[in-house]
């Protein structure tokens, strides 16, 4: 009988200021191999939860075999509670009428897989050392020079106009 591949993955979100220059950091693991992979982006205009989400969603994007065991580390409540506590299931009934991030949700749904994704919320800012790695890589990614633009923030803070 083989072992399942497993694959820990942590993720953070920054912001300075909210709406304001955010970036992402990602730390994945392959669980008893000696492989780990770091990522990391930031944005011109953002918001905190949005790099917290979106963390998640790139992560997952970049595991390429459905034979794997993924948990999700994030200090995000926000995203694991939507998970986690099935909030997710009544955005997605109601077609996410008046729930934030919509663009963003939506992505997170095409590439999420319930029957092998876990998710773990973990204290930030508590020396853990993936998780601060992380928030390093994020916080970097926000001072870089050339920030990409938020394409989905853009677009939903232009309808309120």
């Amino acid at each position: 009988m083989s072992k399942i591949n497993q694959v820990h993955i942590y993720t953070d979100g920054a912001c300075s200021g909210n709406p304001g220059p955010g970036g992402y950091g990602i730390v994945m693991e392959w669980v008893g191999k000696p492989y780990k992979k770091e990522f990391s982006e930031g944005y011109k205009k953002t918001t905190n939860n949005r790099m917290e989400l979106l963390a998640v969603i790139v992560a997952l994007e970049k595991i390429k075999t459905s034979n794997v065991e993924i948990t999700v580390f994030s200090d995000s409540k926000y995203v694991v509670d939507a998970v986690e506590k099935k909030w997710l299931l009544g955005w997605q009934r109601k077609q996410f009428k008046n729930v934030k991030n919509p663009d963003l949700w939506k992505r997170f749904l095409k590439t999420y897989n319930p029957k092998n994704t876990n998710f773990k919320w973990i204290k930030g800012h508590n020396n853990h050392p993936q998780n601060e790695r992380c928030d390093f890589l994020a916080v970097q990614a926000s001072k870089k020079e050339l920030l990409l633009e938020d394409v989905g923030y853009t677009k939903s803070e232009n309808l309120l106009f």
